[in-house]
């Protein structure tokens, strides 16, 4: 029975512990970009980890507009949800990390969905852009977010100045 008994706690404990290492990771990412040369400064999330389930979580999301263009300067266009290269995703500015559960991870696809199946002309540079869908997803993860004017076409010192609102996710602003 004392046999038993240890071997019904082990496995508890390995339940247990295999249960606390399941996390996803969600990190806030900017690129500097050029509007002359190359791709245009944007920010995105990524999520990376494991559901409790077991399955492996690594995914990237942004928004954008569907294409560069004139039309951009002039009001909503159509929109897209991304992902990117592995290649490029390495190549960002990494801002923070919160780590969340499956259900904030499951919400968190479902409001990626939301932006990206929205009808018509979601994308606007001034009301939602990249840096309102990552605002978005912040607010999500209990991140504070606001919008000041001067940053809504600077992702990357957006998210500085979302860092420095937020002391507790202890990361350091990215020059």
């Amino acid at each position: 029975m004392r046999i038993l008994t240890q071997f019904v706690l082990a496995l508890t404990a390995l339940f247990w512990a295999a249960a606390a290492q399941a996390e996803v990771r969600v990190t806030f990412h900017s690129f500097d970009g050029s509007v002359l040369f190359g791709r245009y400064p944007h920010t995105f999330i990524s999520m990376e980890g494991t559901l409790e389930d077991g399955t492996p979580v690594k995914e990237n999301y942004g928004f954008s507009a569907k294409s560069a263009g004139p039309a951009v300067l002039a009001g909503p266009v159509k929109h897209i949800v991304m992902t990117e290269k592995d290649k490029y995703v390495r190549s960002t500015n990494r801002h923070f990390t919160v780590a969340v559960d499956d259900a904030k991870y499951h919400d968190i696809r479902r409001e990626v969905f939301r932006w990206r199946d929205a009808p018509g002309k979601y994308y606007d540079l001034d009301t939602r852009n990249c840096i309102h869908f990552v605002g978005a997803i912040a607010e999500m993860v209990g991140v504070k977010v606001d919008y000041p004017e001067k940053m809504l076409r600077r992702p990357k010192a957006w998210l500085n100045h979302v860092t420095a609102m937020n002391p507790q996710l202890g990361a350091a602003q990215i020059d």
